[in-house]
């Protein structure tokens, strides 16, 4: 079964880029994604660049709207994403809790709809 672990954190408490906790963070994150490819668990997974840079699209009356940023302001912003296959949500949950930002982020798992 696929999951999707969706990444949370605020930005004020994410390392700054380019200090020595973002390049502990990011050894991290690529012990994390080779642990997962060596267990066969991984699919995909990246991070994204910040709301800043996001366009919200949606369809009212037949027309499109664009606006600028995300749809909804929060505290915690969408940073990445893994997309793991895993037999059951146990280990799922297991792998999500690996993830580097859950130790001041939250990680949301999200079983994937099997159609």
């Amino acid at each position: 079964m696929q999951y999707l672990a969706l990444i949370y954190s605020s930005p004020a408490s994410n390392p700054a880029h380019g200090s020595a906790e973002f390049g502990k963070m990011m050894e991290d994150y690529n012990a994390y994604t080779a642990m997962l490819k060596e267990k066969g668990a991984f699919v995909a997974g990246d991070g994204l660049k910040p709301t800043t840079t996001a366009t919200s699209i949606r369809m009212r009356a037949g027309k499109v709207e664009t606006m600028d940023g995300p749809f909804a302001e929060t505290k915690e912003h969408l940073g990445g994403y893994y997309l793991i296959s895993v037999p059951e949500l146990d280990t799922a949950m297991k792998y999500a809790a690996m993830i580097p930002t859950a130790a001041w982020g939250t990680i949301e798992l999200r079983p994937v709809m099997d159609h």
